[in-house]
């Protein structure tokens, strides 16, 4: 159907009121249609005046009429409605169809009208006038200072220009292109990099999928960290308040058990006071008695030394002082100290459910020039003059000043805390039962069956299996006191500086194959030590 054809039709199904498509028709009687919401908006505004007339014709109604609906009408219109839509879906009509309004086909920039089929047909075909998809914004197609169309486009600036720009303007000398071809160069472009976008948003978004995955560990570790430390602390309350009511117990029993001879000491001497005051009374009584005779013939009668009687000593000083120094087992100190064993055993306890251990050097795979302290918990390098036939040489590493410990874990979390501080160079980490012990290759961290945290120089790295990684980190922020935590199972070995708080390090991921010793490597001059 040809857009004057269509106009045409667009006229039979438009409401004379609204002048667009009708919706829900209906029918006066004298024939006419209209919306029906038009239609009672125009008879409400004649209700009163006494007639109802068609705003078509003028056939006057004495009564307000009968809408009833005109569904064949309405039924068209409807079928009608999306070609309409399609055709002018823009919203921009043809300048020139005054009459009945057409979607337009084009825009010409220099006429600033837009055009449908009908008069682009008639148009003139000069390249000056430059047609365009239909636009209402001619302003923006011209240059606001020359008032010319923006043909051209400056690559130095990345704007759009005109010819008075391009040759007198402040763009002369630029590098400048017709719009066209800029145009067909930034599509170009445009589609070169749209090429890289999938691949690029493939990327990002296996990241995010990565990050996302890593947030549900984290947040799967910190759930399970969470739970173990609420019981670990929980265990610690319990413990505590078993402490606190057994030291309070042994106090209360303590305390019963000097306290109740004191309290019947307590109780005699009462009872000697009263017979002492009543000895006084007595013998104020005789003191004050005038006759002589009277008063030795008192005394006489009574038979009894009134010196002696009833006033014999209950315990004496000695005694006294006795007790109180059995008080003295009360004393702070005496208290303390099973508080402070109690806490030493409770932290004693906790650490080794963390995994603290007690990590011992073995002499046995110690290097000739490595000395090996009495409690083998430390290490100094101090070359021997002179070699040494050890016994079961084979053991012991011969190339480098190394050492593992007496204790493998094949199972579980571990952690234990060396301090290298007097080491200018050291290595520090784990390594397999059957590591090497002569070779280059037997260096801890420099094969497959060792891994390691070292010093070297001013840096601090990580290696395994020869492989070195350069950790971004200042000494002084630990002081070279290292931390080396295993989780078996988990295959995670990772190396903390001990700050406050504690810095991580690094982490190596394995699958742990064997028992793993923690293996020690000490530089001439250095002394490392297990605390």
């Amino acid at each position: 159907m040809s857009v004057m054809a269509t106009a045409d039709v667009r006229d039979e199904l438009s409401c004379s009121i609204c002048l667009i498509l009708y919706t829900e028709p209906v029918m006066l009687p004298c024939g006419h249609n209209f919306c029906q919401g038009c239609i009672e908006k125009v008879l409400d505004t004649q209700e009163g005046s006494g007639a109802y007339s068609c705003p078509e014709c003028r056939q006057e109604y004495e009564e307000r009429p009968a809408l009833p609906r005109n569904r064949t009408l309405g039924n068209i219109a409807e079928r009608f409605r999306p070609t309409e839509t399609q055709l002018g879906e823009t919203g921009i009509f043809c300048t020139y169809c005054v009459l009945s309004p057409v979607p337009a086909a084009k825009s010409c920039l220099l006429c600033e009208a837009s055009l449908c089929d009908t008069h682009l047909r008639g148009h003139s075909q000069s390249h000056k006038h430059i047609l365009t998809a239909p636009t209402r914004s001619f302003g923006e197609r011209k240059c606001p200072q020359h008032d010319e169309l923006l043909n051209y486009y400056c690559l130095k600036d990345s704007v759009c220009i005109c010819l008075y720009c391009a040759g007198f303007g402040h763009h002369k000398g630029h590098n400048v292109e017709p719009l066209n071809k800029a145009f067909d160069n930034k599509k170009i472009q445009l589609r070169q990099v749209l090429e890289k976008l999938p691949i690029k948003r493939e990327e990002t978004e296996r990241r995010v999928q990565r990050l996302q995955e890593r947030r549900r560990e984290v947040e799967e570790k910190a759930a399970g960290e969470t739970e173990r430390v609420t019981a670990l602390f929980r265990d610690i309350r319990e413990q505590l308040e078993a402490l606190e009511k057994r030291l309070l117990s042994d106090i209360s029993s303590h305390k019963e058990k000097i306290s109740l001879p004191l309290t019947n000491l307590i109780r005699e001497l009462e009872i000697k006071k009263e017979k002492l005051g009543e000895k006084m009374r007595h013998i104020e009584e005789l003191c004050n008695m005038g006759d002589p005779f009277s008063l030795l013939k008192k005394m006489e009668s009574e038979g009894a030394d009134i010196w002696e009687a009833d006033c014999r000593d209950i315990g004496g000083q000695e005694s006294d002082d006795e007790m109180l120094r059995d008080a003295n087992d009360l004393d702070e100190v005496l208290i303390m100290d099973p508080i402070y064993r109690g806490l030493q055993g409770i932290v004693t306890g906790t650490k080794k459910g963390l995994g603290n251990e007690s990590i011992i050097m073995d002499t046995n795979t110690a290097h000739r020039d490595l000395t090996i302290s009495t409690d083998g918990k430390s290490a100094s390098y101090s070359a021997s003059p002179l070699y040494q036939d050890y016994y079961n040489q084979s053991q012991k590493f011969q190339v480098y000043a190394q050492v593992l410990s007496t204790r493998s874990f094949s199972s579980g979390r571990h952690y234990w805390d060396v301090n290298c501080s007097k080491s200018a160079q050291w290595r520090v980490g784990v390594a397999y039962t059957s590591i090497e012990k002569r070779g280059d290759n037997s260096l801890i961290g420099n094969n497959k069956k060792s891994w390691a945290v070292q010093k070297q120089f001013n840096s601090v790295l990580v290696t395994h299996d020869g492989n070195t990684i350069s950790l971004p980190i200042i000494s002084y922020y630990f002081g070279y006191k290292i931390r080396v935590y295993l989780d078996y199972e988990a295959g995670r070995l990772s190396f903390y500086g001990l700050t406050e708080p504690i810095r991580h390090l690094h982490t190596f991921s394995a699958k742990f194959t064997e028992p793993l010793h923690a293996a020690f490597w000490v530089g001439e001059g250095s002394v490392i030590v297990i605390y």
